[in-house]
């Protein structure tokens, strides 16, 4: 006679209603309350392969101070020029010697060079370190002196304040996930700990009278649990913590009991036992769960249609089909998304290329088939030989390169046909959107805000002209700029040539600065008082911009309205960005020039508004339409952004326009 056990298994009853893949996604995730992970501060030391969990904005510029790239000697460039070897220039050599760590106390004037050494800070006054190789020390009226050998150009041979990471530059974003790369930079800005997502804990259980852990001896009829090796490790490559709770033989109330114990932690996840057959009892097990418990049992795709998806008290819990093949690729399509969300890590990017199939290949109708295959080079291109070992193989998934999906309606792949195949591992995406041009703060808001929608983002600050030119080479999306065309006072408009079209952005507020606690601004309330006052003490030294920026033709104009002929002292010490101008007057290098608002009031510095600059974006016309720039321009008109930008003191977007 039959045992009941037998019976049972003789009447196995078939899945429930079989899903689409996307149909069984949808209905999971929409049953899983999904919430920002919780964060927890760890030591830089613990914090390799963990995800940051808020933005980190630069606490200090670096460097932190002006500093000479050469051993060398600190000098006026203009007292070097005509040098040359035959006909050098003799300057007095100061009586200090600027090592690193050591602040100058000597302001270098003109006549005079002060010895420098690779890394020293610039002392007040000198805007050029010529190389020692292109001087000689000479004996001058009994006293030492310095022949300079080669003319040098102001800011050769110097690093300013702030040109490697700006103060309040937003060096990484939420999401980013810290190697040894970010965390040297984290300790360059002075910082011994760093906030990280918490990892989701997933406890991970096998099952079946079959299942023996490694190391044990293996009865005849059974098998190794590789699964829980393979799970453990994918499942820390997704962002979590893998808790093995072991294997369970088939036992109701054991598997019941380590099932309660598994719900303890954020995810479940169960090896074996997804159908609904006499043995079968992690499906038993689950099935009587009603908040809303089971949401997809049985999904129309091969491998892995058996797999099972739950949610019990807001945790998710995942029956993966046993045979190995079919568990990780399940899991990778079904829970790795998931926990990668739980972990605070975007969704997972994949890249795809084209190859052909040497051999037909025959797929069952009615299941989206995901065919792993090993792509080989061969002279007409990429070839994709499927790995039909079957999902029972331990091997296939480490030794796939890809897959190709077949549809569900398709019955015949034929040889040399072209497919597509998504790679397993290599992640060749490209950034969404490429920016170069200005740094600005507002700017910085867009970006972060656009990474939160999904979109990467690669962005190089090297100024309005160095992006203007970029765009119209075609090398970027967009272009943040501020150029001030000095014919008609206008920003911007002027720049833009055909193929690119002017997107106006915001104004931001260009600021006569200096410290708060300088005498001779005390009673001063607006910007033209306290140029003269600056014009007219000769101790009083400015600090200027680059030729080209936006900020350096304003300069120049208000001190033509002066004098046409007009060079205050520090005219010759031109540095790159806001920043640096406000980090030299902060640190007394210099005592007065302009800056925006927003940087000048990081450095606690004094401000004199004088004219508002326009911040605009200049896009390529054939990169207009790409999903990534759209999807910026819309986050620049709404009206969440735009207070937010107000916030920053960055006011007024417009319609864009075009050159």
């Amino acid at each position: 006679m039959l045992s009941d056990r037998v019976k049972l298994a003789a009447r196995q009853q078939q899945f429930l209603t079989v899903l689409s893949r996307d149909e069984a996604e949808q209905r999971f995730h929409d049953a899983i309350p999904f919430a920002l992970p919780s964060s927890q501060l760890v030591t830089l030391h613990a914090a390799h392969g963990r995800v940051l969990a808020e933005r980190i904005a630069a606490p200090i510029d670096v460097p932190g101070f002006d500093r000479s790239n050469v051993d060398g000697f600190a000098v006026r460039a203009a007292d070097t020029t005509g040098a040359m070897e035959e006909s050098p220039r003799t300057l007095a050599i100061n009586n200090e010697s600027l090592l690193p760590g050591v602040v100058p106390q000597i302001e270098v004037r003109s006549g005079t060079a002060t010895p420098i050494s690779t890394g020293g800070m610039v002392p007040r006054g000198a805007d050029a370190v010529v190389m020692i190789e292109q001087t000689d020390i000479v004996e001058c009226d009994g006293t030492l002196a310095l022949e300079v050998g080669r003319a040098a150009a102001p800011g050769s041979m110097i690093t300013f304040a702030g040109s490697d990471i700006a103060l309040g530059e937003t060096i990484y974003w939420p999401g980013q996930v810290l190697t040894s790369r970010e965390i040297g930079v984290l300790a360059a800005l002075g910082m011994t700990s760093v906030p990280v997502y918490s990892r989701p804990q997933v406890a991970i259980i096998s099952t079946g009278d079959e299942v023996v852990q490694p190391g044990e001896p293996l009865p005849l009829g059974a098998i190794y649990d590789s699964n829980a090796a393979i799970l453990a490790g994918a499942v820390t490559e997704a962002g979590g913590e893998p808790v093995l709770l072991g294997a369970v033989p088939d036992d109701a109330d054991a598997l019941r009991r380590i099932v309660d114990k598994a719900l303890e932690h954020d995810v479940v996840l169960l090896s074996g036992g997804t159908s609904k057959g006499a043995g079968d009892l992690s499906y038993q097990i689950i099935s009587g769960w009603t908040d809303p418990g089971i949401v997809a049992h049985g999904v129309a795709l091969k491998p892995g249609k058996p797999i099972c998806l739950a949610v019990t008290r807001g945790k998710p819990v995942v029956i993966l089909p046993g045979f190995p093949t079919s568990a990780i690729f399940t899991f990778h399509e079904f829970v790795a998304p998931v926990i990668r969300q739980l972990a605070g890590l975007p969704p997972k990017q994949t890249s795809q290329v084209e190859a052909q199939v040497p051999l037909r290949i025959h797929s069952d109708k009615g299941r989206t088939e995901y065919l792993l295959v090993r792509l080989f080079e061969t002279e007409s291109g990429l070839a994709a030989y499927p790995l039909g070992k079957g999902s029972g193989a331990v091997t296939t998934f480490s030794q796939a390169d890809g897959f190709v999906t077949i549809p569900a309606h398709t019955e015949i792949v034929d040889a040399e046909q072209a497919v597509a195949v998504t790679l397993l591992d290599r992640e060749l995406r490209t950034p969404d959107l490429v920016v170069i041009g200005s740094h600005c703060l507002g700017l910085d808001e867009l970006l972060g805000e656009l990474r939160q929608h999904g979109f990467s983002v690669t962005v190089l600050h090297v100024g309005s002209q160095g992006g203007l030119t970029a765009a119209q080479r075609g090398e970027c999306d967009l272009a943040g700029v501020h150029l001030l065309d000095p014919q008609s006072n206008e920003y911007n408009r002027p720049f833009v040539t055909p193929g690119l079209t002017l997107v106006p952005g915001y104004q931001r507020m260009q600021c006569f600065v200096c410290r708060s606690d300088d005498p001779r601004f005390t009673n001063v309330t607006e910007a033209h008082a306290a140029l003269s006052i600056a014009l007219s003490d000769t101790s009083c030294a400015m600090v200027n911009r680059n030729p080209g920026s936006g900020t350096r033709i304003l300069l120049d104009q208000l001190l033509q309205q002066v004098d046409t002929k007009l060079q205050p002292p520090g005219y010759g010490v031109q540095v790159r960005s806001h920043n640096a101008v406000a980090a030299a007057i902060q640190q007394g290098r210099a005592d007065w020039g302009l800056a925006i608002e927003p940087v000048a009031a990081a450095y606690g510095l004094r401000t004199f508004p004088v004219q508002a600059e326009q911040y605009d974006f200049v896009i390529p016309d054939q990169r207009l339409q790409r999903p990534a720039v759209q999807a910026l321009l819309r986050l620049l008109k709404s009206d969440a952004m735009q207070r937010r930008l107000a916030s920053l003191g960055l006011l007024q977007v417009g319609p864009g326009t075009k050159g």
